[in-house]
């Protein structure tokens, strides 16, 4: 099977190509990545011997349709994905989620691919105060980000009952994990922690958000590849929910740095309070999360710590929207 990975140099895309490489050897790999700040060939570093690398974004056509020559299957995980970034610079979000997806849809049409896995997200639930979100439920996006997310997962549906495209979504919730953007909050609380800098919380701290190891998650994914029904919606979570302030305080304890480095902030605008998914549809196909929250974040401590070389030179241009709230 050959496939073809869009957004495959970035956090969760990159991943996965290792993931893949790693329990399906015979596989070929295709990785489509237009290289913005958040997608890095040196996400891919150590595997670039083994797949095909093509710079290109997927809204330029020629560009999807020379890189899908002769796969069999796309997965979508390219996209703008900051919320903060999103409120300030929507119409990025717009082009590379939206009419990016469109594009890739319009392709995988055109050469009649075998599947076609879009990687969405939680957001697009919006907020929920208690219970959890199934698929079947409404979405309510906050934030040009969640919104441009929403709206391709509606043009996959859509191309699935128009065309019969043999679409399937994979919503997953918050990930962490190595090679995420400092921009992200637990890598940021991460390395300023370890800076000795202050760290900007949201608010009184309080959100609530689940979160998922980035490597359970591309199992995860793998399992719907495999073994999702086409037409299809699947959630991916693990069921560990925490306040951000309750992270925040789990990172400044493993690292021995003093609370009063917790700086809390003006909230964002239309900040989600909670989310939380149903993952009884994915569990029925045999997967379930295998790390649990204390162990992955210890983990991906470790990582930021061995590896300043990848973040420090991507820190010296982040932006810290909170400042512009």
């Amino acid at each position: 099977m050959k496939l073809l990975i869009t957004g495959g140099a970035g956090f969760i895309g990159s991943n996965f190509v290792r993931f893949i490489l790693r329990e399906y050897p015979d596989y070929e790999i295709t990785v489509l990545d237009k290289l913005t700040y958040a997608g890095r060939l040196e996400n891919l570093q150590d595997v670039l011997d083994k797949i095909e690398f093509i710079k290109g974004d997927i809204s330029n056509k020629s560009q999807v349709e020379g890189a899908l020559k002769d796969c069999d299957v796309i997965i979508n995980f390219a996209a703008e994905t900051h919320v903060d970034r999103s409120i300030f610079y929507a119409e990025n979000f717009i082009k590379t989620d939206v009419l990016g997806t469109y594009t890739l849809l319009e392709a995988a049409r055109k050469f009649e691919i075998e599947r076609f896995l879009h990687i969405s997200t939680d957001e697009v639930y919006g907020s929920i105060k208690e219970g959890s979100f199934s698929e079947e439920d409404k979405l309510d996006p906050s934030s040009p980000y969640s919104a441009s997310k929403a709206a391709a997962d509606l043009l996959c549906k859509a191309y699935y009952k128009t065309y019969k495209l043999p679409v399937m979504i994979a919503r997953s919730s918050n990930n962490y994990g190595p090679y995420q953007h400092p921009e992200k909050f637990i890598p940021k609380m991460i390395i300023y922690a370890f800076l000795n800098k202050d760290l900007p919380v949201y608010g009184r701290g309080e959100n609530i958000r689940d979160w998922l190891y980035v490597l359970d998650n591309c199992e995860g994914i793998a399992t719907v590849l495999h073994k999702g029904k086409i037409g299809e919606t699947y959630n991916i979570a693990s069921g560990e929910k925490l306040k951000n302030i309750e992270v925040v305080k789990m990172i400044l304890k493993e690292l021995n740095k003093p609370e009063n480095l917790i700086k809390l902030v003006k909230d964002r605008p239309a900040h989600d309070f909670r989310y939380s998914l149903n993952t009884e549809k994915i569990m029925a196909l045999g997967w379930k999360p295998k790390t649990n929250f204390e162990k992955g974040l210890k983990e991906t401590i470790r990582w930021y710590l061995n590896n300043r070389w990848w973040w420090e030179p991507v820190l010296k241009d982040e932006i810290d929207f909170h400042d512009k709230f």
